[in-house]
């Protein structure tokens, strides 16, 4: 019969397998996932690439048009959106984001800035609202597969509060997607919109003259919108190819660990036998030498 402590070693050793099963389930989850979220930030791009030219150019050339999405006025109540998972097992990918968030809000406060707190995942929410902050709106089962309706349903709130005065400006907190192996905790400053900036090796080099049918502020009534519900929706498919991403390096990593650990155990488990049957053989001789002498 085995010792207690060789049964101690095999019930660990059978623990860790189990949970290494499990890791490497997410892991290979989170690989197919991150080829899908790979490929929607990709097919996306050409789209806000298109609408950010268009955006610049119209407000290079609509002659002082007004429209309160372009109002810069005194921040008085900043909006504040942290983008997360819904889900853990990501390893740093939501404290990164969390920490950026956080230490933003703390400098509104020693500013004498009031702030609101706009979240997107369950980690973000359960978070702040541990920490006594008061979350006006949480999109919660988004980051996973973000589809358009959700960046509108987001973009929309923000736009409405902003528009109202509710809140003064909108600075998003998410991660930037850049490869497999690196994403970036990042801020992104969504109202009031800045008309993007031409950059060097951009098509056209200059801006492009447009004859406007309606009016310059009735075509901005329609085309910010449409670019801040773009941005959104960049900004939550970024977010989702990093969770993936991050996901499946923490998953590969605990399965590696895990490994180490089985192999740890099972050495000792084979010193545990070796001595058990070591002790039973000095038994064996023992008990044979007593009954010669006898």
């Amino acid at each position: 019969m085995a010792s207690a402590e060789l049964r101690l070693i095999q019930r660990r050793i059978r623990s860790v397998q189990s949970t290494m099963k499990i890791t490497r389930s997410f892991e290979l989850i989170a690989a197919s996932r991150i080829v899908k979220a790979q490929q929607r930030v990709t097919a996306s791009q050409p789209y806000t690439r298109k609408m950010a030219e268009v955006v610049r150019n119209v407000a290079a050339v609509s002659g002082g048009a007004k429209h309160s999405l372009l109002e810069v006025r005194p921040v008085l109540c900043a909006g504040v959106l942290v983008v997360t998972s819904d889900r853990g097992l990501a390893g740093a990918y939501n404290s990164n984001v969390l920490r950026l968030g956080e230490s933003r809000l703390i400098e509104h406060k020693k500013a004498g800035t009031d702030a609101r707190v706009y979240v997107v995942g369950k980690k973000a929410q359960s978070y702040f609202r541990y920490r006594g902050y008061r979350i006006e709106k949480a999109f919660l089962g988004v980051t996973d597969a973000p589809g358009y309706g959700d960046a509108r349903a987001i973009a929309n709130v923000l736009m409405n509060d902003y528009a109202e005065a509710t809140i003064d400006s909108v600075e998003v907190f998410t991660t930037r997607y850049l490869s497999a192996l690196t994403q970036t905790a990042t801020s992104w400053p969504l109202l009031p919109i800045e008309p993007p900036v031409a950059t060097a090796g951009s098509e056209p080099t200059g801006p492009i003259g447009y004859t406007y049918e309606p009016a310059a502020e009735e075509i901005l009534g329609r085309l910010l919108p449409r670019y801040v519900e773009a941005t959104t929706y960049g900004i939550l498919l970024d977010a989702s190819a990093s969770e993936h991403a991050a996901r499946r390096r923490a998953m590969k990593a605990a399965t590696e660990n895990a490994e180490e650990l089985v192999r740890l155990l099972s050495r000792q488990a084979n010193q545990a036998r070796q001595a058990e049957i070591t002790t039973e053989i000095s038994e064996i001789v023992g008990g044979a030498e007593a009954l010669t002498r006898g």
